[in-house]
């Protein structure tokens, strides 16, 4: 079967003089380009994709759209897209203005044809250039910062987040502090087809009210004290690519209807700005509350709400799928062990999946960490093992073992806790497993370390 030949690249090209368009077009696909044309500014503008134009060669004097107000419209759409502009022979102040509005650079009319194919080559390797650069900078990103699983559980998980990666339907996940949310964003991103632009993460909680706003949306000079320029807010930044609004629960009540305008009209509004830029984001969200509650108390809008929660995705807490917490220990002890070969010893790894992580796998590294630096020995013992976090629930709780004035032995205690939990769950070992919080093999191990009879089920 033979393969099939790679695309060629596409140049659009806007010009109102039939002539020059068809002896451009000839020229740009000698080098190796797919034309595409356009008969005037107003058609050049509604045939434009950043997707499949990183370079537009327009004409500047046009009736009507003029070459300077494609140029603008361009770079609102797409800031990376490079634009070269054809001037009127001697008409070099037109051809400043254009470069001060961000034209790459400019050919005077008539044009040269090893010049013109020189210049569109010179944009086509540049924007090459940045796209490598972009995936790159994507990559060191999430260099070592991959979710690492092999529960049932977060299987599905991820089985979900894969499959609507390519959707670019708006992402709300779910779970609590510590579970990796920002992990699953960035995994998102890398799997869908803005892969190759920005992303772009913003802590919601983490800014002030009053900064808030110019964050996410940018500000011009003079807007408010201090802002001394211009200044692009992240949904601009991510143009193109992934905005990842975590903890967007904290987002203040009076701010959320301009959070949904984006939403609905892709456009913002940067503080102190008359007009709107429209921007194309893909919005991942983040929490670790429950919106639906926050809704009907009046802290977050219903409307809003729902544009968030196109696609929700819950990310499990730690104690829900222990059998992740082994692959992960290997996987910070590597991680945080620089050149030495730290090894979780069997009896420390049955404590470690026992233990509750309230903090989760931020925890959890924080602990592998913290052992990577202070242990002398590769191999390390149950001695690391963290304390003891079980907790009874209520008053219930401690009511329900009774403890002898006299004393008892804790082996003895843990044994008859054990084989109370198996009568009451009919010896269904899984269901017992559940019941008591602890991984089945631990259960397991303490049945034959006690000795405890299995029964039939009842």
């Amino acid at each position: 079967m033979s393969q099939k030949p790679p695309a060629r690249p596409h140049v659009l090209l806007i010009d109102d003089d039939a002539s020059l368009r068809e002896v451009m077009s000839f020229h740009l696909q000698e080098e190796g380009y797919e034309p595409d044309v356009a008969p005037d500014g107003e058609q050049g503008l509604k045939r434009f994709d950043p997707a499949i134009h990183p370079v537009v060669v327009t004409d500047l004097k046009m009736p009507r759209v003029s070459g300077m107000d494609v140029l603008r419209g361009i770079k609102r759409r797409s800031p990376d897209t490079l634009v070269i502009v054809i001037t009127a022979f001697g008409d070099l102040s037109t051809a400043i203005d254009a470069m001060k509005a961000g034209a790459f650079d400019f050919l005077p009319k008539p044009c040269d044809r090893d010049h013109f194919k020189l210049t569109v080559r010179k944009a086509m390797e540049h924007a090459s250039l940045r796209a490598q650069v972009r995936e790159l900078h994507g990559k060191l990103d999430s260099a070592g910062k991959e979710l690492i699983f092999r529960s049932p559980l977060m299987q599905k998980v991820i089985a979900v987040a894969d499959r609507v990666a390519r959707s670019e339907g708006t992402v709300l996940i779910l779970g609590e502090s510590g579970t990796g949310k920002e992990l699953l964003a960035r995994r998102i991103h890398r799997n869908s087809d803005r892969h190759a632009a920005p992303f772009v993460a913003i802590n919601c909680a983490a800014i002030p009210r009053d900064l808030l706003e110019s964050e996410l949306f940018g500000h011009v000079r003079g807007a408010f004290t201090g802002a001394t320029r211009d200044r692009k807010g992240r949904f601009e930044q991510a143009h193109g690519g992934t905005l990842f609004l975590d903890e967007i629960a904290d987002v203040p009540l009076d701010l959320q209807p301009s959070l949904l305008r984006v939403l609905q009209e892709r456009v913002v509004q940067p503080v102190g700005k008359d007009t709107t830029v429209a921007v194309d984001v893909r919005v991942v969200a983040a929490t670790n509350r429950d919106l639906r509650k926050a809704v009907d108390t009046g802290a977050f809008r219903e409307d809003l709400y729902f544009r968030l929660a196109v696609i929700p995705i819950d990310l499990p807490a730690l104690r829900e799928r222990r059998e992740d917490i082994a692959p992960l220990v290997d996987h910070f002890l590597a991680r945080h062990g620089a050149d030495r070969k730290l090894v979780a010893s069997e009896a420390l790894m049955r404590r470690l999946e026992a233990h509750e992580w309230r903090g989760n796998v931020r925890e959890l590294e924080n602990f592998c960490q913290r052992m990577a630096l202070l242990a002398e020995d590769d191999l390390l013992g149950e001695e690391w093992a963290p304390a003891s976090e079980v907790q009874p629930s209520g008053a219930s709780s401690r009511a329900a073992i009774q403890l002898p004035p006299e004393g008892i032995s804790l082996v003895d205690l843990e044994r008859d806790v054990i084989v109370r939990a198996l009568e009451m769950n009919h010896y269904n070992q899984s269901q017992t497993a559940k019941f008591l919080r602890i991984p089945r093999h631990i259960l397991l191990y303490r049945i034959e370390k006690f000795q405890i009879p299995l029964k039939e089920r009842s």
